[in-house]
């Protein structure tokens, strides 16, 4: 096994726009030809758009596009700008004289951060024109641009945090993650151990434990999620790559603490772009690492 860039996973482009001024940003992975699409939201507060159209009862057996950014529900809008963009390249499902793109969004909550001003259509259509040079960054950008961690006790003990990618190869099989993390807590390396990014200690030269805090505080504070996706060129149906994005909250329970509680919206979308044959616990397990790697890079970047 060994490390890629995301971008030599085929059938996919990743792009972001964002405003620094404003702290906030969108990220959009796109697939042309169209996606089996799984999903899994474990947050008890999830701001999101067109995610049942990943339910298994539902008819859709593929997306275009799923777009990660902030403004918490009001950057809901921008989907419609992802639509429009994918529309105009004659891009989504026929319906009759129609063209429908299939886009499903999930964000996260910066509101605090910036300037009162939240993702639009404008701003994702410069994600999407971004995604054409196919030449995706980790840091303080697109979704991730307003995204902070260790806000337990406000922003005077909180860090920046940001968008993360990572993705590997073993033999034909590739798998990627893309990340925005806006955790409440501790981020954790997955092989380490160690906290490496948090909730600030008194004279900010190290970390307290959010988790410690949390039980000292009895009660959460609002403003937390992070939402990914997991890219893979294994040949799934939506039913495998909802198993996908179930395994990959792994990643999320081994790098996040605490994770998955009533004020987050964590989310994990699992997109099967290729027609490598697979074993769906193998990507999963895969998922899980990359996407732990992935959170790391997010706070390193």
């Amino acid at each position: 096994m060994r490390e890629i860039s995301i971008t030599e996973i085929e059938n996919v482009k990743i792009g972001s726009a964002e405003d620094m001024d404003a702290r906030t940003g969108c990220t959009v992975v796109i697939c042309e030809q169209g996606a089996p699409t799984g999903v899994d939201v474990r947050g008890g507060g999830p701001a999101s758009r067109e995610t049942e159209l990943l339910s298994q009862q539902a008819t859709c057996d593929r997306v275009h596009a799923v777009l990660l950014s902030g403004g918490s529900a009001f950057g809901l809008d921008a989907a419609g700008g992802v639509m429009e963009y994918l529309e105009n390249k004659g891009v989504g499902l026929p319906v009759g004289s129609a063209i429908v793109p299939l886009v499903c969004q999930s964000c996260i909550f910066d509101l605090l951060v910036g300037k009162n001003l939240r993702p639009d259509k404008e701003m994702a259509k410069r994600a999407c024109e971004a995604a054409e040079l196919n030449e995706p960054k980790s840091g303080r950008v697109g979704a991730g641009a307003g995204a902070t961690v260790g806000k337990l006790l406000g922003p005077d003990f909180s860090m920046d945090s940001g968008l993360g990618i990572y993705a590997v190869q073993l033999g034909e099989l590739k798998v990627g993650a893309v990340v925005a993390v806006n955790a409440s807590g501790d981020i954790i390396d997955f092989e380490s151990g160690d906290i490496i990014a948090g909730l600030l200690n008194d004279d900010k030269t190290g970390f307290r434990d959010s988790e410690k805090t949390l039980y000292e505080l009895a009660e959460m504070r609002p403003g937390n999620t992070t939402i990914g996706v997991i890219i893979t060129n294994a040949k799934f149906d939506k039913s495998r790559m909802t198993k996908v994005a179930q395994m990959a909250q792994d990643g999320y329970a081994r790098s996040l603490r605490p994770v998955h509680t009533t004020m987050d919206g964590d989310t994990v979308y699992a997109m099967s772009v290729g027609s490598v044959e697979s074993n769906v616990d193998l990507v999963g397990t895969l998922a899980a690492r990359v996407m732990a790697a992935a959170i790391r890079n997010a706070v390193r970047s």
